[in-house]
């Protein structure tokens, strides 16, 4: 599973945790039109604690476009940054960044405390050659937000269950992605799975519209409890501004109900 990268950001506990989450068409390749599209999605974004944009917002998913990557102090990092100061909220997002002569597919955290944190994606998905163009990442990401403990992932590590297990007793889990229709029915059910097995809230972002491939997608954006109920669901094929409150007194009480974290099993991979 590589390394657990743990990064505290020490804070007030909050209770209740406001998310917004951004499911949107996403213009193939074209980042000025992208950083401006969501800006206009989400001008109008009550206020919140953690804004949520799908896998590659400001060029799609085209990792044999990696040329389009940027550095982290480039145009999308710094719009990140802008964005957080002027919503006072984190903003979490993946794109290609560069380093060296390595590229990542990397989910970036900007913290309203102005920190910033990165998880490079694990599993590259095969199937489009991605580990062709990009570079594997070796640590898992957790975030401490408002005493809320996060563990945010990238869309095809939603397969690995392994990957994404509760072993460090995270309060959420937060996938990022651009799943296409065509095996949309495996992301409403991992997501569940995920969820229920984690004993955790559960996080789904997912973008519309279609790709330069020709690729479909149809959102399912979803959040599910720390027993698998979904609370949220996104319109099907619509661009949407969604938003929720989840609430950690809840989340203790459903462990406390039924603790199945106690039960599993300590093992390390080869």
């Amino acid at each position: 599973m590589g390394n657990l990268l743990f990064l505290p950001i020490f804070e007030r506990m909050k209770n209740i945790l406001n998310i917004s989450l951004i499911q949107s068409t996403i213009y193939w390749k074209d980042v000025d039109a992208n950083l401006n599209h969501f800006k206009r999605l989400i001008s109008n974004t009550e206020k919140t604690d953690i804004i949520l944009l799908p896998e590659m917002f400001n060029t799609a998913f085209c990792p044999e476009y990696n040329f389009l990557s940027e550095s982290m102090d480039g145009k999308t990092v710094n719009w990140m940054k802008d964005l957080c100061k002027k919503k006072q909220c984190s903003v979490v997002g993946t794109l290609m960044i560069k380093e060296g002569e390595k590229v990542y597919n990397r989910l970036v955290w900007v913290s309203k405390s102005g920190k910033i944190y990165t998880y490079d994606k694990y599993h590259l998905f095969t199937l489009t050659k991605e580990g062709k163009y990009l570079e594997k990442g070796i640590n898992r990401l957790i975030v401490e937000e408002e005493g809320w403990k996060i563990c945010p992932l990238i869309c095809y590590d939603l397969r690995f269950p392994v990957f994404s297990r509760n072993n460090v007793d995270y309060d959420l889990l937060i996938y990022l992605a651009n799943w296409p229709i065509k095996r949309i029915e495996a992301w409403d059910t991992l997501l569940k799975a995920r969820s229920i097995e984690n004993q955790c809230y559960t996080i789904g972002v997912n973008r519309v519209g279609e790709d330069g491939n020709g690729i479909l997608f149809n959102g399912h954006t979803k959040v599910f409890d720390a027993f698998g109920k979904e609370l949220l669901s996104s319109l099907e094929n619509k661009e949407e501004v969604l938003q929720i409150k989840i609430n950690l007194d809840d989340l203790k009480l459903k462990r406390r109900q039924m603790n199945f974290l106690e039960d599993r099993d300590g093992f390390t991979l080869l």
